[in-house]
């Protein structure tokens, strides 16, 4: 009992040693190429040497993470470093305004008085 135990644990660390990793760019391929429908995911699963299972775990998470940035995008948070910098801009912006506008009163009323 105790040797089949052995012989299955060295078997599983061989395994795992051996398993295959596949890089964020081979797997986007991978379900690019489901997704085409060119051809059938069992037979994109057999020539990549992956299960199926695997293949519809990534090809899952791919559309969930494309729905979760466009949704990202379509939505813009306000705390964003971005719109902090353009707030303080408007608001510089609306100071210098104002200054401008109260200087010219200033000169509109003096050249009155000249007159």
């Amino acid at each position: 009992m105790t040797k089949k135990k052995n012989t299955e644990s060295i078997v599983k660390d061989i395994k795992r040693k051996t398993r295959r990793k596949f890089s964020a760019e081979e797997k986007i391929r991978i379900v690019l190429e489901g997704l085409k429908g060119e051809e059938s995911a069992s037979g994109i699963c057999r020539r990549e040497g992956i299960a199926p299972a695997l293949y519809y775990r990534w090809s899952r998470d791919f559309l969930e993470a494309g729905k979760k940035r466009l949704m990202g995008d379509t939505m813009r948070e306000a705390n964003t470093s971005e719109v902090k910098e353009l707030r303080g801009e408007n608001s510089e912006l609306k100071e210098t305004v104002a200054e401008l506008l109260l200087q010219n009163r200033v000169l509109k009323k003096s050249t009155n008085g000249l007159g």
